[in-house]
């Protein structure tokens, strides 16, 4: 049974495309009213269309959430036009698979600057409208790649790291504030064509498949229903089993 959000204001980072859009799909199914970030304009737009083909209302802000000062003013409009907020779902974040050796300075911080300091920034200015509604939820998404790695990932692989270290000193500090902190380590979500997959990519995971987005949405759904409050401060790996799993040549 889906949970219901109805009257739920849910900001979603990253809603331009991929895993944010099904998540603000989800919560608009569920009954909340999705405010759907990002900095891709276009993406923002389709998104925003495709809510409303489906007779969902939405919000929509350009906004790059690496700039603390674009943050600060996402909020304070999200305050004016909606007095407060319940849920936020940190989604936005990319990585630039490079040699460290090769990484620059620029690169390096850009990936960290949207992955860990906007989400700590959405976190921190969410907070204070948090407060207006009584208390919420934060869901931070994360990556396996926290907890393993593939070559030439470092900025990703440290600033999804990050995330989860955020996680739970923010569920630790918030918690007298009625707001639960969590986050999620998706694997291998497919966001492109899933007919394409060839059968050795579902084989190789434990579950018989690859991801898809619906599988995070419906684990967001899970950390910001109100009945769950007893889950804070804690992360769920969505993968398959693949971080479970040993992998060695024969």
């Amino acid at each position: 049974m889906i949970p219901t959000f109805a009257e739920k204001i849910v900001l979603i980072t990253g809603a331009g495309g991929g895993i944010g859009r099904v998540i603000a799909e989800a919560y608009a199914e569920a009954g909340a009213l999705p405010v759907i970030v990002d900095k891709n304009e276009d993406g923002l737009e389709e998104t925003a269309e495709l809510l409303q083909d489906k007779g969902y209302d939405s919000l929509s802000f350009v906004t790059d959430i690496s700039k603390p000062e674009e943050v600060v003013q996402l909020m304070r409009d999200v305050e004016t036009m909606l007095g407060g907020l319940d849920i936020v779902i940190n989604n936005a974040g990319f990585g630039i698979w490079k040699s460290p050796l090769e990484l620059t300075i620029d690169e390096w911080d850009s990936v960290i600057n949207t992955n860990l300091r906007g989400t700590f920034l959405c976190s921190r200015e969410a907070v204070k409208l948090m407060r207006i509604s009584g208390g919420g939820a934060i869901v931070n998404i994360s990556s396996t790649r926290a907890m393993m790695s593939e070559p030439n990932s470092e900025a990703y692989a440290a600033s999804k790291g990050g995330i989860l270290s955020l996680t739970h000193a923010l569920a630790v500090s918030l918690g007298g504030e009625r707001i639960t902190v969590n986050a999620i380590c998706p694997g291998w979500i497919e966001n492109g064509d899933y007919s394409k997959l060839r059968p050795v990519d579902h084989h190789q995971h434990p579950s018989g498949r690859v991801g898809k987005p619906e599988d995070i949405a419906r684990a967001c759904l899970y950390l910001t229903d109100p009945s769950n409050d007893f889950v804070t401060g804690t992360h769920i790996t969505i993968d398959g089993g693949m971080t479970r799993k040993m992998i060695y040549e024969e």
